[in-house]
Order: structure tokens, then sequence, then C-alpha cells
């Protein structure tokens, strides 16, 4: 241990340097002088992006409730505790509020989460976290952090070691302009890794959106037709249009075949009246009478737009074997957020597992001991507005639909029901 001139115990940096994820600092206590001074908790890092290595020039604070921001110069920060971060007195009464420089990015909202992007390979990524790197009390940037793991220490289980971080270096990263960063939902980079198919559909959305028509058409044509049906139900309408304007009737019929009804019927409802009689023929006769059923409604029901393609589970299964079947399952990760827990024939719906619990649950427990019961769900006859109403009060990412005998028929995508939402108000 070594102690600073105001008497706080730090642990020496092995060899001079010590790493940390952004993900463990935001919203650690920051204090002043001790940790019984607390001002508030650390919202962001904001950096400059300088060469070779964007690098810590303060801290960023939202109080919320109307209350201003607070803005900490790096130079005033002592130490990175493991249960806070010390900092010394402002040189006034208090420090200032946030002003953005030229220059300067806030980590965890300029880059978190953000599409990376090479748009000569029309390869790929998304930042799940930051590797930052602690030299002689300075503060760089030097890796993002683009795997699955990143993703679970966002939901505070980074004590999870069974995946592995994908670092990439910033040197390979960086930002073709400031603007980039700032201006856009997504990040241009010099270079990346080739990981499309770990992209989630919106993030390509967003890709498609900002692109011409010719780079729309070049990129979709790099994608299998699973993704660039994610990636074509996220998009908006304006560029749903232009990309179904241009698309070959084979490649429309496969990328048609991997979405569901409910993305389907979303997409037809932007499209022009001529486009709809054309495309509408690729489909199977089934799916087209659903679609055409509901195109020609005024309120289409819960079971119509329900999803098939989600993993019921029975009560005596064990976790250990319950997150085999998630990994086996073949389902998009958004398909799978809650596992649904049924009686012995497979039917009834007994509860719902959310996938975070049951990653950090005893792995000899059953589903039985874990399941949250009742279940929210919605009736097979209740219509979009009564979905929405069900969504905005219990914040969930899917409902189950179930019948008069609490069998479950499908499930509803947040993003299906709140599309059809924003698609009728645009109409």
């Amino acid at each position: 241990m070594i102690i600073k001139e105001n008497g706080v115990k730090e642990s020496k940096p092995q060899n001079g340097y010590q790493f940390y994820y952004l993900s463990e600092l935001i919203k650690r206590p920051i204090c002043i002088d001790r940790v019984e001074n607390k001002i508030g908790k650390l919202t962001d890092l904001v950096l400059s992006l300088s060469e070779p290595y964007p690098e810590a020039v303060g801290i960023y604070i939202e109080h919320g409730w109307g209350k201003p921001t607070t803005f900490i110069p790096w130079e005033k920060v002592i130490c990175l505790r493991e249960d806070a971060i010390i900092i010394r007195p402002p040189d006034n009464s208090a420090y200032p509020s946030f002003v953005d420089q030229a220059g300067w990015i806030l980590l965890d909202k300029h880059l978190i989460g953000r599409t990376v992007v090479d748009m000569d390979d029309r390869r790929t990524e998304v930042v799940n976290d930051i590797h930052l790197l602690m030299s002689k009390e300075r503060f760089f940037l030097v890796h993002v952090d683009i795997s699955f793991a990143g993703h679970l220490k966002r939901w505070g289980l980074g004590k999870l070691k069974w995946i592995k971080e994908d670092l990439i270096s910033w040197k390979f990263v960086q930002p073709l302009s400031v603007e980039d960063v700032v201006a856009k939902d997504k990040v241009c980079l010099s270079v990346t890794k080739n990981q499309l198919t770990n992209l989630p559909g919106e993030d390509l959305a967003d890709i498609l959106e900002e692109l011409p028509e010719e780079e729309q058409q070049a990129l979709l044509l790099g994608l299998d037709s699973e993704k660039a049906a994610e990636a074509l139900a996220e998009a908006e309408p304006r560029a749903q249009r232009q990309i179904i304007a241009n698309i070959r009737q084979e490649r429309a019929r496969m990328i048609f075949s991997e979405m569901s009804v409910p993305q389907l019927a979303a997409l037809f409802s932007v499209l022009p009246y001529d486009e709809v009689s054309r495309l509408i023929n690729l489909l199977d006769k089934e799916q087209a009478e659903r679609i055409r059923s509901i195109l020609s409604e005024r309120e289409t029901t819960a079971s119509k737009l329900a999803s098939s393609e989600f993993l019921a589970v029975k009560k005596e299964v064990r976790v250990s074997d319950a997150l085999n079947r998630v990994q086996h399952s073949g389902l998009e990760y958004h398909n799978i957020s809650y596992l649904y827990v049924v009686d012995d024939d497979g039917h009834k719906l007994l509860g719902i597992v959310d996938l975070r619990e049951l990653i950090i649950s005893d792995q000899n427990k059953m589903l039985a001991e874990i399941m949250i019961s009742p279940v929210v769900t919605a009736e097979q006859d209740d219509n979009p507005d009564d979905l929405a109403e069900l969504f905005a009060k219990y914040h969930y990412r899917m409902i189950p639909v179930v019948d008069s005998a609490d069998n479950i028929l499908g499930v509803i995508l947040y993003n299906d029901v709140m599309k059809n939402i924003v698609t009728r108000a645009k109409i």
C-alpha cells in the first residue's frame, strides 16, 4: 500500500500501470478526499481524441432531476479505488457544469453500443466495453471490447469468466473524425475484424439508413439471408422502401423466408400498393393470407402477431441443462431473453426465467425453483394498443401470448409491437 498526501490508501499499480474496464467504473461513487464525502456517481469519462491513444481529460456526472451536470478535471483525480473514485476539492466552491470542447468524446455516450463499420470491406462490430490503461496517473483508451463478455459486464455479470474478451487495439479502430463519433449512431473505423454475424439487426439497420442506395445494396448482398432479414425488419420505413425498390426478386424471396409474419406485415404496410401486390406473391399461401388479413384489418390481434420462435422448457429441467438448450437452440439473442416454463405436456405456461437469472443460478437447481410465477401474458385477442400498454407497464422485451387455458401460443417482441404502432401513426 502507498499513502498519498491526504491520507487516502490505495494499491500501487503493478509495474507502474493498471488496466480497467469502463463497465467497472460506471456508477462508482465519486468522493472528495475520503469515501464519506460523496458528491455523486460516475456517469461517463471524458477523453480527448489525441494521438496515439485518447487520454482522459475529466469525469462527467449527471445528477438528473433537472440538476446541472458536474465536470471534474482529470488532474483532480487522486486515485481509483474499488469502492470509490477519490478526488481533490474544487478550486472554488464547487466544480463547474460540463461544457463540451472540440475534440472531446464521452466514452459511454459516444462509443458504447455504437456500430463499428469499415466501409471498404463491409465489416462491422459493436463496442460492448472499453479497455483503459492507467499509467503514471494518466488514463488512456487502449482497446475496445466487442465480445459478449463485454455485454455481460454491462449487465453486472463481469465475474463470469467462461466467455473471453475480444479486444481490438485502438490504433486499428481510430474514428475517421470526431464528428463521426459525436453526430452519428455509428463509428466509422479504419480497420476492424470480420464478425458480421455477431452484429445485432438494429445496428445493421442503422448502417443501412446512413448509406446511399448503391452502398445499401452492396452491404445487403454481403449478408446472409437471415442477417439481411434482421436488418431490413429493423430499418426505418424510408430505408425499407429504398431497399425494396432495388432488390432482386429471388433475393427478396430468400430474405422474406427468414422474417416473421409481424415483421413482414410491418414492412408491407409502408410499401406502395403495387410493390405489395408484387412481393406478397413471393410468400407461401398461409403467410400471404395472414398478412393480407393483418393489412386489411384496422386492428389485428396478438395471436396473429405472435412469433413461434421462443424457448419452452419443462419445469423439472435443471439449470445446467437449460443453459445447454439455450446454447444449442439456434435462436437469435432477442428470442432467448426469457425461457418459458411449461407443464409436462409442454403447453400450459407455468412460469418464466430471465436469461440473466439462469446464468447466475445454481447449476443443479430445477427451473421450477427459480421461475417467476404468475406470468404477465397477453390474451390472444388483444390488439396492438393493448400490447403496447403491457410493454409500457412492465418493460419486458417480449411477452407470451396465451389462450383461455393458459396454453402458450407464441411470443410478442417489443420491437414488433412498437414498430407497428409507429407505422400506423405515420400512415
